[in-house]
C-alpha cells in the first residue's frame, strides 16, 4: 500500500492518501471572530479546496469528526453543513470540547474516497 502526503504545513500534512482514501487533518476557520455558522462555511470551503487538490471532492466524503466548543450553537453548524453537502451527507460525530485554541469554535476532520 502506498501513502501519499500533500499540502504540508509546519506541523503536519493536511492530506494523506492511503488505500483509496483521502484523510484530511483538522481544519479551523481563517477568521475565528465570526459566528459558528460562518466559521463552518469557511472551513467547508477550505476542505473543498483541499479535496480538489487531493483529486476528489465533497461528494466523496464518507465520514467526519467535528469538534465544537459550544454545543448550543450546533444548529448554526448544522445549517452550514447541510447547505454544503446537500443530499450527500457523510456520517459524522460531533463532540463538545473545552477549547480549540485561537478562538476557534469548530474544527472539522474528514475522510473521503479518492477519485
Amino acid at each position: 500500500m502506498s501513502i501519499t502526503r500533500s499540502i504540508r504545513t509546519p506541523i503536519m500534512h493536511r492530506a494523506v492518501e492511503a488505500n483509496g482514501f483521502v484523510f484530511l487533518g483538522g481544519t479551523i476557520a481563517d477568521d475565528t471572530s465570526v459566528s459558528m455558522g460562518d466559521q463552518t462555511r469557511n472551513i467547508l470551503g477550505k476542505i473543498a479546496g483541499y479535496l480538489k487538490e487531493a483529486g476528489t471532492d465533497k461528494s466523496r466524503v464518507v465520514s467526519a469528526s467535528i469538534f465544537v466548543t459550544d454545543l448550543s450553537k450546533k444548529k448554526e453548524m448544522d445549517a452550514a453543513w447541510t447547505e454544503f453537502f446537500g443530499d450527500n451527507l457523510p456520517t459524522r460525530a460531533t463532540v463538545g470540547v473545552a477549547d480549540l485554541g485561537g478562538g476557534a469554535l469548530i474544527e472539522v476532520v474528514v475522510t473521503a474516497l479518492k477519485g
